[in-house]
């Protein structure tokens, strides 16, 4: 189900320039796991898309980061960002015991989404 708050974070993340947002999940999540749900093998990846000179992240991986930064924004705002850290990086139970980071690499941004509001709502019979 999409409703008015995942369209509006979809906005508020599409009005982002791609440096700000890596430098937000890297601030939030590292950069080891940003260039792991990105897709990248490089760990160092994200301090050059971070760069305001450096590299933009091509269309696959800017996929990722933008979905991934709507779903840190949705669970560090209701759970404060160390949880929101160890949501991304704990086996989920929605997710058949995947991380989100996992999850999100594979491109399974439907279930993680599902995943997300059932944890923020505390929801555990989703």
């Amino acid at each position: 189900m999409v409703t008015s708050t995942v369209v509006q974070r979809h906005r508020d993340t599409n009005r982002y320039e791609p440096h700000e947002l890596v430098r937000e999940l890297n601030a939030g999540l590292g950069t080891t796991l940003v260039a792991a749900l990105a897709g990248s093998k490089n760990r160092a990846q994200p301090y050059e898309w971070a760069k305001p000179d450096g590299a933009e992240p091509r269309a696959a991986a800017w996929n990722r980061l933008q979905f991934a930064h709507q779903v840190w924004r949705a669970v560090e705002e209701a759970e404060g960002a160390g949880v929101a850290r160890r949501w991304f990086i704990g086996g989920n139970p929605l997710l058949s015991e995947q991380s989100p980071i996992a999850a999100i690499r594979d491109d399974r941004h439907a279930e993680v989404r599902r995943a997300a509001q059932a944890f923020v709502d505390g929801d555990v019979d989703e």
